[in-house]
């Protein structure tokens, strides 16, 4: 009988998979999908790791407790995870954006500065600000490479002795006789937690139509309706995305096809804000988020004795090597010294 069963081999069921091999215990991964595959929330090339946390401050430990392990996975590994590109928080003063942002820099004293429109204009003036925007800097923000770090940590994982098996879809119920269960199965965890819904998000990479060197790392509020932009920083060309605001769906019934009507959704948005990255469209994509009801993370264990993680509501990947730390954690003693509460689920049958 193995230790623990790693249900999910997305960033954080790998994650979980890594750090309770390099403990010393006995690990099966089942993934019903190939190894970094597109089906779910842990593809897309790149993703946006930062600091001044506007979802809630007490986030920020436990990205900086991810910093660390970031760090230390590349060591690890021999190969580039992150790249430090800085970052800006876009938005009018009173936008969750921006006034979530500087309440988490300010709580936890990170490294930051406030961006007048003015002083927006002179350094971007290549991109269109409102009178009333204004943008947090964030100093360490940067870009995560997605599906290298996910092969990463399976790779780790194995080297610590894990067996990890891929085409192989467990059946919730019938998990497999270990010690203990961990279900890292992104939307396909509503099955065990129903109040979980799955968003469909449209990925575009464009190739700007100049300065592709000088467009920012950003999250913008534009009238509600929040989108964001992530550096070219190995020729994929700059990935946006808007943030949610996607159909509701299944991961089995997921539309994958993006439509032109969609495409030219995204163009409008950029013609108004980043008129420059209105260029060629080279790829488009889509992908998972699994949100919670109040977007806050879901850890914890469920009345079945299984540990549940951790439908992320799409703000997650940057998190994963301490989430993976925080299940090591739960499956071996049953508690954790990072702060968890405000994920635990107990408050979904409240």
């Amino acid at each position: 009988m193995v230790d623990v069963a790693v249900v999910g081999l997305g960033v954080m069921g790998s994650a979980a998979a890594y750090h309770l091999a390099r403990r010393g215990l006995s690990v099966l991964g089942l993934e019903q999908f190939s190894p970094a595959h597109d089906r779910g929330s842990s593809h897309g090339l790149t993703r946006v790791i930062r600091q001044a946390y506007f979802e809630h401050p007490a986030y920020v430990p436990l990205v900086l407790r991810a910093y660390e392990l970031w760090a230390e996975l590349e060591k690890e590994c021999g190969r580039e995870l992150y790249r430090r590109t800085g970052g800006l928080m876009i938005g009018r003063p009173e936008s969750a954006i921006v006034r979530g942002s500087l309440e988490s820099a300010r709580t936890h004293g990170l490294r930051h500065r406030m961006l007048s429109v003015g002083e927006l204009r002179e350094r971007f003036p290549f991109m269109r600000f409102r009178d009333d925007e204004v943008a947090l800097e964030e100093f360490d923000a940067g870009v995560l490479l997605a599906e290298e770090a996910v092969m990463a940590m399976q790779e780790l994982a194995r080297r610590h002795g894990a067996e990890l098996r891929f085409g192989e879809r467990a059946k919730i119920g019938e998990l497999t006789a270990a010690k203990k269960t961990v279900v890292t199965a992104g939307a396909w965890a509503a099955e065990l937690l129903p109040v979980l819904k799955a968003e469909r998000q449209v990925l575009y990479w464009f190739d700007p139509v100049s300065d592709r060197e000088r467009i920012p790392l950003f999250i913008w509020d534009r009238d509600g309706r929040p989108f964001y932009s992530i550096p070219d920083v190995r020729d994929h060309g700059v990935k946006v995305a808007f943030h949610h605001g996607g159909e509701i769906t299944t991961p089995d019934r997921l539309r994958r096809d993006v439509e032109a009507s969609e495409v030219e959704d995204m163009r409008r948005r950029l013609r108004e804000t980043v008129p420059v990255l209105d260029g060629a469209l080279r790829k488009s994509a889509v992908c998972l988020y699994t949100n919670t009801p109040d977007e806050h993370f879901a850890i914890g264990t469920l009345p079945s004795g299984v540990l549940l993680a951790s439908p992320c509501s799409g703000h997650g990947f940057k998190f994963a090597p301490v989430v993976g730390e925080i299940l090591a954690d739960l499956a071996t003693a049953g508690k954790t010294r990072h702060p968890i509460d405000l994920f635990g689920l107990d408050r979904f049958q409240r």
